[in-house]
């Protein structure tokens, strides 16, 4: 199987541990265990004093019940038997492709977006069209576009919403259009959930697993929740798409860490405290960074509508892996490059660190800005 090079890992593998001033990172400012633990007024020594009487065992091979139910909760339409536990959206991803894509079949996938979500079932022989999310639409599709793309040999329709890098928004309406596209050349589509209900304005935009019964959405721990460290997501899906992926996952993954599943289920007792706080950070954090861009002749965005990313346009004689290495090299603050999604002249900034980071971070992408200009 040939693949090429995941660009926006190998980037965060190579710099990320030594930055100063991480405002690439793509989660919302994570949570420490104690902090996760005393959500409720839990005190985190009984909680684990209880955690060490536990033998460690497989576990539940396709996660506990309790995680399975709560993670239904989330959606409508769904039961904790359409729920199947992943290690992480990455490998939560990776099954559904592996499970329904065949050598011959033609996919549909937004660009620009996690770059798994294309070259995966491009290796697994699949004919995959890319259907270009662009600034002067606010990087929504464009409805007649997929429409022309999409034919009657359409496997499936891929999409991330909220949309990372640019932190776009298909709103229920766009959803809804792309369901009545699928369904004429009755593909599934696949919707990477990772940033579902991180949302700048309340609102409630509907999962796709809601929307059609062809629809699989993945999602996990790492974005909305602060628990990346728990390597935990899933997939919600009809019966079927479940079962074939059960079927492919014993060839992959016997069960995820039974601890991991054990403080996942404490975070999802607490989801609504969770999601308050990384709500007010988002929010918080975003209304900096819009009032900075405000201040920088020479760089301009679309304002995110959700998510925690915001892709960054700029207007420098530099390319863009040489902007983020040079202001890497002088003060520490750390970016990713557009190249990393084949959009040159562009930077990814992940704005829902910690408020202090990205104040400082920010502070010193002006000054860096400052010596070119």
């Amino acid at each position: 199987m040939r693949i090429p090079a995941f660009k926006v890992e190998e980037w965060m593998n190579e710099y990320e541990h030594e930055a100063v001033y991480n405002i690439a990172e793509t989660c919302v400012d994570s949570l420490t265990v104690e902090e996760l633990i005393s959500l409720d007024g839990t005190n985190p020594v009984d909680f684990f004093q209880e955690v060490s009487k536990q033998k460690l065992t497989y576990g539940h091979i396709i996660g506990s019940p309790e995680f399975r139910q709560r993670i239904a909760g989330l959606y409508q339409t769904i039961n904790e038997e359409q729920v199947l536990l992943m290690n992480g959206a990455i490998g939560a991803n990776f099954l559904v492709l592996y499970s329904i894509i065949q050598p011959g079949d033609h996919v549909v996938a937004v660009h620009p977006t996690y770059q798994q979500l294309y070259d995966v079932p491009k290796s697994f022989g699949a004919t995959v069209d890319l259907l270009p999310l662009r600034k002067e639409n606010n990087y929504l599709p464009d409805m007649d576009e997929l429409r022309s793309l999409v034919t009657k040999k359409t496997k499936c329709i891929i999409i991330n919403n909220p949309n990372n890098p640019t932190g776009a928004l298909m709103d229920n309406d766009t959803l809804k259009e792309i369901v009545a596209i699928a369904q004429e050349a009755d593909a599934y589509i696949l919707s990477d959930e990772v940033y579902r209900n991180l949302l700048q304005e309340d609102q409630h935009i509907s999962s796709i697993v809601d929307l059609y019964e062809k629809g699989i959405s993945t999602s996990s721990m790492s974005k909305v929740l602060s628990l990346a460290g728990l390597r935990l997501g899933w997939i919600a899906a009809s019966p079927e798409v479940i079962h074939e992926c059960l079927k492919h996952r014993d060839y992959t993954t016997i069960s995820c860490g039974m601890i991991d599943d054990l403080l996942a289920v404490h975070a999802l007792r607490n989801y609504d405290k969770i999601l308050d706080r990384n709500l007010k950070i988002v929010r918080d954090n975003l209304a900096i960074l819009d009032e900075w861009i405000q201040k920088e002749p020479l760089i301009h965005y679309v304002k995110p509508k959700a998510g925690t990313t915001a892709l960054l346009h700029y207007e420098y004689p530099l390319s863009s892996e040489q902007f983020c290495l040079q202001l890497f090299q002088t003060n520490g603050a750390f970016l990713t490059p557009g190249s990393c999604f084949n959009l040159e002249g562009t930077l990814r900034i992940g704005y829902a660190c910690a408020t202090a980071v990205l104040r400082n971070g920010l502070e010193k992408v002006s000054e860096f800005t400052q010596t070119l200009r």
